[in-house]
């Protein structure tokens, strides 16, 4: 009898370690499969955007070195999707974004509505906070991505100002040349305030102080060159 219970207890400490054990997996696998949900998830919207940034940053004419830096990140993240999901859409999606980038025509971006500038300026400040995470991670040295953060903010600078130039321009056939100018100076205010030294800025407000002398001629007096000096920072 006593040899009876002993089997019986065994056999009952045997299936519940089985119950357990099956208990154990199933919770592991839906851990798993959570997890990786979870991780393709954040692969997908840092790929998506990583794909983006390099369309726009490339149509606006960025520095090749940047962009490669950036099209590297995104092949780490690829090449993570490509083994944790091989035949699924989302590898079909991330393929189709990564030729689009690809195929985009460098410095032939126009940025000139409020709204792509808003986008712009959305994947500047997501190019400038990856390369901060790669300096911290020392994937990139600190003159680089000093060098780095200095031709992301002319490059901002140059298309905002292109931005104006460019609805001068559109002002200006349509004979609305008190917006026109407006536009002219504001650019102008753009680049004099940008903090890059005078050479990088003179080619671009050699080509604004023309258009702002054509639409509003300098009148012709006899005040001293301080006041002409101010009249043409302000022209």
């Amino acid at each position: 009898m006593l040899q009876d219970n002993l089997i019986y207890i065994v056999i009952i400490a045997v299936i519940g370690a089985i119950a357990l054990a099956i208990n154990y997996f199933i919770s592991q696998r839906e851990y798993n499969t959570t997890a990786k949900h979870e991780r393709l998830d954040w692969l997908r919207k840092q790929t998506f955007n990583t794909l983006d940034a390099i369309a726009t940053l490339k149509a606006a004419g960025c520095k090749p070195e940047i962009l490669e830096k950036l099209n590297n990140h995104a092949m780490v993240q690829i090449e993570e999707i490509s083994q944790l999901a091989p035949d699924s859409d989302l590898m079909t999606q991330v393929n189709n974004q990564k030729e689009t980038a690809d195929r985009t025509a460098p410095g032939q971006g126009v940025f000139n509505s409020d709204k792509d500038l808003k986008r712009f300026q959305i994947y500047i400040n997501f190019t400038e906070k990856l390369l901060n995470q790669m300096l911290k991670k020392g994937k990139l040295s600190p003159l680089l991505a000093e060098n780095y953060g200095q031709e992301l903010y002319w490059l901002n600078i140059s298309i905002v100002a292109d931005a104006h130039i460019h609805q001068a321009q559109q002002f200006i056939t349509q004979d609305e040349k008190p917006l026109a100018l407006s536009h002219l100076k504001h650019a102008k205010a753009v680049i004099v305030r940008a903090m890059v030294p005078q050479q990088k800025k003179q080619p671009k407000l050699d080509l604004i102080q023309p258009q702002i002398t054509a639409i509003q001629p300098r009148k012709t007096n006899h005040r001293g060159a301080l006041e002409d000096s101010i009249d043409n920072f302000l022209k």
